[in-house]
């Protein structure tokens, strides 16, 4: 029955991963079938960590998270976990050889958020390096299915691509960060007088992580290439809206992708796709 408790715990993983993000489950739909299950392993236990710091405000969220951090290990140590969340996460870390340094720089970027309100570039870039570049670098390990040398090489891409999508979502929940968690992740900037230049300043760094990520996603192994990239194309459009937007329209609205213009996305990209034109 233990085949029916690993199926029970992954299915979890996945049905998360689809109610709290349509469009990642989407573009991991569109990987090979055989490293979907995986990566629907890894967003699950994501998710869950950035949720008791988000959410939880009427529970006592250093606690939720210190115990979720050593059942994370337990599970990672014993191979298996009655958390189906976990359970799933340890079976594509424990099978892919993830290395646990990601996991924890991942967790102490989740502790941060418990804390700090304020970054300084040190703490920028150490921030997003935990909550964004490793779970790029954790996908990696899977695209790659033990091809370490594959896995070096294309290690500065996806943590490119990683950065790229955390500092899309900054800017897209500027209101909900600010007002709702009181957090300002970007270095130096006053949100009480968010200014244009500020914004362009934040969005040439953005497109070089665009730039440097593309390079890679071409070098991506087949069964992963055209679902990263659909999923970069969807976080571009995004980016490409956002640049759209007044500096103090952002602070009072949150930037969305029509379901549409995804739709139109991933016809365009299935096509370049076949041309081998990514």
């Amino acid at each position: 029955m233990l085949n029916l408790f690993n199926k029970v715990s992954q299915d979890c993983s996945k049905i998360t991963t689809k109610q709290y993000s349509t469009s990642f489950s989407s573009a991991i739909l569109l990987l090979h079938k055989d490293i979907r299950t995986p990566i629907f392993n890894i967003y699950g236990f994501v998710r869950f960590a950035d949720e008791i710091v988000d959410t939880f405000h009427q529970y006592d969220k250093a606690t939720l998270l210190n115990e979720f951090k050593e059942a994370t290990y337990q599970a990672i140590e014993r191979g298996i976990s009655m958390n189906p969340i976990l359970h799933s996460f340890q079976m594509t870390v424990n099978q892919y050889k993830i290395d646990h340094k990601l996991i924890d720089a991942f967790l102490h970027s989740m502790e941060m958020d418990l804390n700090k309100k304020n970054y300084d570039i040190s703490g920028y870039e150490e921030y997003i390096y935990g909550s964004a570049e490793v779970v790029g670098l954790m996908c990696l390990n899977v695209f790659c299915e033990g091809n370490k040398e594959e896995c070096d090489r294309l290690v500065p891409a996806a943590r490119s691509l990683g950065s790229a999508f955390q500092k899309v979502n900054f800017l897209r929940d500027l209101k909900a960060d600010y007002e709702g968690l009181d957090r300002v992740y970007f270095p130096g900037c006053d949100f009480s007088s968010f200014t244009l230049e500020d914004k362009k300043k934040i969005e040439s760094d953005i497109q070089k992580d665009f730039d440097d990520a593309h390079k890679g996603i071409k070098q991506l192994p087949l069964k992963a290439r055209f679902g990263v990239y659909v999923a970069y194309k969807y976080y571009l459009s995004l980016f490409k809206e956002i640049q759209k937007v007044q500096p103090q329209k952002i602070m009072h609205q949150r930037i969305r992708i029509p379901d549409y213009i995804k739709i139109f996305i991933l016809a365009k990209a299935g096509i370049r796709s076949q041309f081998n034109i990514l």
